[in-house]
């Protein structure tokens, strides 16, 4: 049994299923442990799981480029063209990428599937569902231009983002989160604080309240 996000999920699959020693008698009738009412019934529990409840969080005070402390880091990552920030405080950590398990009855394409890190079952969400980003465009010019898994937390649910690639974490300074551009989609702009130029990229620093609040709504 795992819990996750507050659900108890009866993982027999990693146990007495295919990913297991496989002496569970339901594989001769279903074959897979993805046709099995099991593993529907505990896709349907990490679908149901509570929304999180969304918690005020108070943003860093302004601080002059020069003689300050900056804001809080922020890891920088990409995801198809566009390279995103956010903030470090609900990362737990970055795990290569691996398969992502797809759910039966998806409700969202921003939902897509459970992903196992490090034992244990997690949501696995799509950023570029979420900003309608596409995913076809690459750069493929940086020796960090590999798909990795960025695993958060928020209030108290862990969910993991497959991006295209991850740079580090950076501390951007408050007067250099400049206005989203008039030209970014309605849909990604309500996920961004502002936009900031770093190594030559323009970079949207994601807001975390929004981000989670648009996920908890696919959720529903």
């Amino acid at each position: 049994m795992t819990e996750t996000g507050g659900t108890t999920l009866d993982t027999c699959w990693t146990t007495i299923g295919v990913r297991g020693d496989n002496s569970c008698p339901r594989l001769q009738q279903y074959v897979r442990c993805l046709n099995c009412p099991v593993f529907e019934q505990a896709a349907a529990g990490m679908l149901d799981r509570p929304a999180p409840a969304m918690e005020t969080r108070v943003a860093a005070a302004p601080a002059p480029k020069s003689g300050q402390a900056r804001g809080a880091g922020s890891l920088v990552f990409r995801v198809g063209a566009e390279w995103l920030a956010l903030p470090a405080a609900v990362l737990r950590h970055v795990e290569d990428a691996r398969s992502v398990h797809t759910l039966p009855h998806r409700r969202s394409a921003a939902v897509l599937g459970i992903v196992n890190v490090r034992g244990v079952l997690t949501l696995a969400a799509s950023l570029a569902a979420l900003l309608h980003i596409e995913r076809a465009a690459r750069e493929g010019t940086s020796a960090n231009d590999r798909p990795r898994l960025l695993v958060t937390e928020w209030a108290g649910a862990t969910t993991a983002f497959p991006v295209d690639e991850v740079e580090g974490v950076v501390a951007f300074a408050a007067e250099e989160l400049l206005p989203a551009p008039a030209t970014l989609a309605q849909s990604a702009s309500r996920h961004v604080r502002g936009v900031v130029t770093w190594r030559g990229r323009s970079v949207g620093v994601l807001d975390a309240d929004a981000l989670f609040e648009s996920l908890a709504r696919n959720l529903r």
